[in-house]
């Protein structure tokens, strides 16, 4: 049976006029296709626009130039996230300065070293950091290479500079504030009185009074005399005898804590305001002697700019003026000048000070033992070779041949640098939890 042939659709034929209008529309179409992606192309490009100027540009611009090594932003923020870990964000703003000479530092010392032969690369630094979990970062990889440097400095550049031994002196020292103090001390050790009793009594030195009840125990001259701040008392033990007690050492520049007001309030207008005339004074035998000199008439002014050691007083001659009880400018000095009882127009009795310091004192020293060359101990020995690489640090920054340009950084980059820095330390804060 044959089968049927499928009916041909008959083709559509367009008029003139249709094929016209279809061709419109499909330009029409072209056009709005290649419009669309036009508007998303620019706005691709818009927004990548504005995240390069706005993160891109930003993070790589230079903030501090050390010689020929220029830091970028990107670098500061690291530092300054890992500076800020652990603090308070109000503190940032504050650590964005000392970051910044952090950075400089560091590099300082790692131009230095080079220059010595000594180096640490990234690579060992990268595998110590591993080693102890501490995140991988630029920042973290400069911090911590800088440390191990200044390890390596001391270890193998410093360390030999320094003996194993030299002559040390076991003493027992401590300042007091008048000759007659320090002669009362000293009868009273002669007569077999404990030191470091008597110091506890006595001493007005820091290290005596606060730290080692005036025993000081073995130590070479230079560590001696950067506890005492002074060279009088240990020019004197390392060239007496053992078992030698000196006499009251005069010492005219060290300070010491304690003082002695002199007071006079001239006017109250009310109950917490003053008009003061104020002196402080080294110590209360010389306080009492000024105040008779006061009393019979000697004028104050010159008395002030000699004697005062309180420095309002000695600038305006020993007039402070009109003084008001919110000043606080101790509890002595409040205590006398506010209290209904005192007397106007009248200088006080020497009023004891222990909130200031004032110069001048006596020392007296007990040289318990000496030794021409014995072991340094490690604390002693540590100091000496970080003080040697500290004076080298110094001699690095005021070499001018070193130049440190931190002029990029300007409060507006500083500014953006700590937002950004807050920004990734909330973000990693808020991934933590």
């Amino acid at each position: 049976m044959a089968k049927k042939k499928k009916a041909i659709k008959p083709q559509r034929e367009f008029t003139r006029r249709q094929l016209s209008h279809l061709q419109k529309q499909k330009r029409r179409q072209r056009i709005i296709f290649f419009g669309g992606i036009s508007i998303i192309a620019a706005v691709v490009l818009i927004v990548l626009i504005g995240w390069i100027m706005a993160d891109y540009v930003p993070l790589h611009k230079t903030v501090l130039k050390v010689n020929d090594t220029e830091f970028d932003a990107s670098y500061y923020i690291d530092v300054l996230k890992i500076a800020g870990t652990n603090q308070q964000s109000s503190n940032l703003q504050t650590l964005a300065s000392s970051v910044a000479q952090q950075i400089a530092q560091d590099e300082l010392i790692k131009q230095g070293a080079e220059k010595l032969g000594i180096t640490v690369n990234d690579e060992e630094t990268k595998r110590t950091l591993q080693n102890m979990n501490v995140p991988v970062s630029d920042g973290s990889i400069g911090l911590f290479r800088s440390q191990l440097l200044q390890n390596r400095l001391k270890e193998e550049y410093f360390g030999p500079q320094v003996p194993e031994s030299e002559k040390q002196v076991h003493a027992m020292i401590m300042m007091v504030e008048s000759e007659k103090k320090a002669l009362e001390v000293i009868n009273s050790l002669q007569s077999g009185d404990n030191f470091t009793a008597l110091s506890g009594e006595y001493a007005q030195n820091y290290y005596s009074k606060n730290v080692n009840e005036g025993d000081f125990g073995w130590h070479p001259e230079s560590i001696l005399e950067e506890q005492l701040g002074s060279h009088i008392p240990v020019e004197y033990a390392f060239s007496a005898e053992a078992g030698s007690l000196s006499e009251p050492l005069y010492d005219e520049e060290s300070y010491k804590q304690v003082g002695y007001w002199l007071l006079r309030v001239n006017d109250k207008p009310d109950a917490d305001s003053a008009n003061v005339s104020a002196l402080l004074i080294s110590n209360n035998e010389l306080a009492e002697t000024i105040r008779a000199r006061l009393e019979a008439g000697e004028d104050l002014g010159p008395i002030a700019d000699e004697y005062s050691n309180y420095s309002p007083s000695q600038d305006k001659h020993g007039e402070l003026g009109l003084m008001v009880q919110s000043d606080n400018i101790s509890n002595a000095f409040n205590g006398y000048v506010f209290s209904p009882e005192t007397e106007l127009g009248k200088w006080s009795e020497p009023i004891y000070e222990s909130q200031y310091w004032t110069q001048g004192g006596y020392w007296v020293v007990n040289v318990v033992d000496t030794a021409e060359d014995r072991k340094l101990s490690d604390d002693d020995r540590n100091y000496l070779i970080g003080k040697l690489f500290d004076d080298w640090v110094s001699r690095l920054w005021s070499d001018p041949g070193n130049n440190i340009d931190d002029s990029y950084l300007t409060d507006e980059l500083t500014q953006w640098a700590v937002e950004q820095a807050l920004k990734d330390l909330q973000g990693a804060g808020s991934n933590g939890n």
